[in-house]
């Protein structure tokens, strides 16, 4: 999972890193509300965990910054000392998904990060479609152009996760987890599907799709024409 932490403390920024990097999440530190709002639009997170009381922006300030400017609608969790119910109204009210209160357990907030980076795989769409490239994810039908790409079932799979997250790449731990859970094969049976991948789109698109980024995972090439 890829959260931003825009926290300011820097003993409870140690914490809750120490705490999900020991689950290998990946996470990016912001100590400010404006480079929370830079990163939060530059890059793509699950989560963004938000503190409220920051040196520069008000934490309320910073939610509604990126929930106006974020295509992606990222969720966000505000996480804050402020317990009073008019507090936490006024979070929601600028968009936050959530809201907890300091002293927090480390558990709970990384229970709530797991069920809101949930939330927004309830409302995907059924029909996808980026350019010439159509993924009809009910009748498991992908199209280029309108041919259709004769794909496995896995590299369906794959194919969707890597539109899904378009134009941001996947990482190779997250296509594993996602096609074999906790336990992944130590053969190289990733690597032999996105060869299978790249060999079916590019029958039909006449160009590879799919791309290898060194060191993090895979990504689609540009779509939009």
């Amino acid at each position: 999972m890829n959260i931003l932490l825009v926290e300011d403390n820097h003993a409870i920024a140690s914490q809750i890193s120490t705490f999900l990097e020991a689950k290998r999440w990946n996470l990016d530190f912001a100590s400010t509300g404006k480079l929370g709002v830079e990163l939060a639009l530059a890059h793509r997170f699950d989560v963004i965990i938000l503190d409220l009381n920051l040196p520069d922006i008000d934490g309320l300030a910073v939610c509604e910054q990126i929930k106006r400017q974020d295509t992606a609608n990222t969720p966000i969790l505000m996480l804050t000392a402020r317990d009073a119910f008019e507090d936490k109204a006024k979070g929601f009210g600028k968009g936050a998904d959530d809201y907890l209160t300091k002293p927090f357990d480390l558990r709970e907030l990384a229970l709530r990060c797991e069920a809101m980076k949930r939330r927004p795989m309830i409302h995907q769409d059924v029909i996808i479609q980026r350019g010439k490239l159509r993924l009809d994810k009910k009748a498991v039908n992908a199209e280029w152009n309108g041919e259709s790409i004769k794909l496995t079932k896995t590299g369906f799979v794959i194919l969707s996760k890597l539109l899904d997250e378009y134009p941001y790449p996947v990482s190779r731990s997250e296509l594993l987890k996602l096609l074999w859970g906790e336990e992944p094969p130590e053969s190289n049976s990733l690597k032999t599907h996105m060869y299978e991948l790249r060999k079916a789109t590019q029958q039909v698109a006449d160009k590879a799709l799919v791309l290898t980024i060194s060191n993090i995972g895979y990504k689609l090439v540009e779509l939009d024409d």
